[in-house]
């Protein structure tokens, strides 16, 4: 069994960055995706999606000293719910993003020059003739 995500989008608010009482770093934000199609009358449409990503550890420390509002990120991780009851007292599900790799995008701060960007022709080389579909 596989659960991975792979995410590029822009932050959608300022990264939350707090430390749990053992001192390990986590680190919270929103990403958004978009996809655009033309419909039947050839008119433009565009769908946004809204991710919560969640990073631990030293990677949560650089995504909150790093990232900002508006930055485009490519993102590797995992999907993950949880159950929780709102204020009307319905239990519901939250997705978020468990992200374990991160690549900054664009833009021309140092930091980003020093992440390698994600290499557009990795995933065709990674396919292997033997798949059965």
């Amino acid at each position: 069994m596989l659960n991975k995500v792979i995410l590029i989008g822009r932050l959608g608010r300022e990264p939350e960055l707090r430390f749990m009482p053992n001192g390990e770093a986590v680190c919270n934000f929103s990403v958004a995706t978009s996809e655009s199609w033309k419909d039947q009358s050839g008119q433009r449409q565009e769908r946004i999606e809204w991710h919560n990503v969640t990073m631990y550890r030293k990677l949560a420390e650089i995504a909150g000293k790093y990232l900002t509002k508006g930055s485009q990120v490519y993102l590797e991780g995992k999907i993950q719910s949880r159950k929780y009851q709102g204020k009307d007292g319905i239990e519901r599900t939250a997705y978020e993003i468990i992200a374990n790799e991160m690549k900054m995008l664009g833009g021309n701060s140092q930091a980003t020059q020093e992440q390698p960007k994600y290499p557009q022709a990795q995933a065709q080389e990674d396919i292997s003739d033997d798949v059965p579909f």
